[in-house]
């Protein structure tokens, strides 16, 4: 618990994100949910049904996408074309993450942290279906707080689009300081 309250929570991407052409990637989909949703009207009750996707190229690319329909095959093809145009570019260091990450959405909070080679994906099903369609091989997971397989999934997907090469972290954090160097030199 105490990595938990050490890291500070992503609730929203900070820089825009760069598009992802699909039609170049060679992207594999995952059905992660499919809930039944009634309406209840003067006349009775509209069924439709509801599918998360998951796609992903298991080389650093993953989407996810949420689609509503009458009929099951609809929806998951729906859920499927909205996943392709929400694509994100993830950051990898091996086969694992480059470090520890926390981030929600809802009321469901994902830790990610990197794992040795050789460890496997240690997630629940929902987690664990955007980690293999991003091409993690090795990497420990705790869920926290509402298990919702939209919320966690969302949070996932944040999680791993908010990492950045630590080089670039690095650097930018090099150029801050050298700015406010120059700045208390002059001032």
């Amino acid at each position: 618990m105490k990595a938990i309250k050490r890291l500070k929570a992503i609730k929203r991407l900070i820089e825009e994100r760069t598009r992802v052409d699909a039609s170049e990637l060679d992207l594999s989909e995952k059905l992660v949910s499919l809930n039944r949703v009634t309406k209840v009207v003067k006349g009775g009750k509209r069924l439709r049904f509801r599918a998360l996707v998951v796609v992903g190229d298991g080389n650093g690319h993953v989407g996810v996408g949420l689609g509503k329909a009458k009929e099951v095959p609809e929806a998951i093809r729906k859920a499927g074309v909205i996943a392709r145009k929400e694509l994100y570019k993830v950051t990898m260091s091996g086969t694992t993450i480059p470090y520890e990450v926390l981030a929600k959405s809802g009321a469901a909070k994902v830790l990610l942290k990197p794992a040795p080679p050789g460890t496997g994906v240690i997630a629940g099903s929902s987690v664990r279906s955007v980690l293999e369609a991003a091409g993690i091989k090795d990497v420990l997971s705790k869920s926290i707080g509402s298990s919702n397989p939209v919320n966690v999934v969302r949070a996932t997907v944040l999680a791993l689009a908010s990492l950045k090469k630590p080089e670039e972290a690095v650097a930018r954090r090099k150029a801050e300081l050298e700015i406010r160097e120059e700045a208390e030199s002059i001032g």
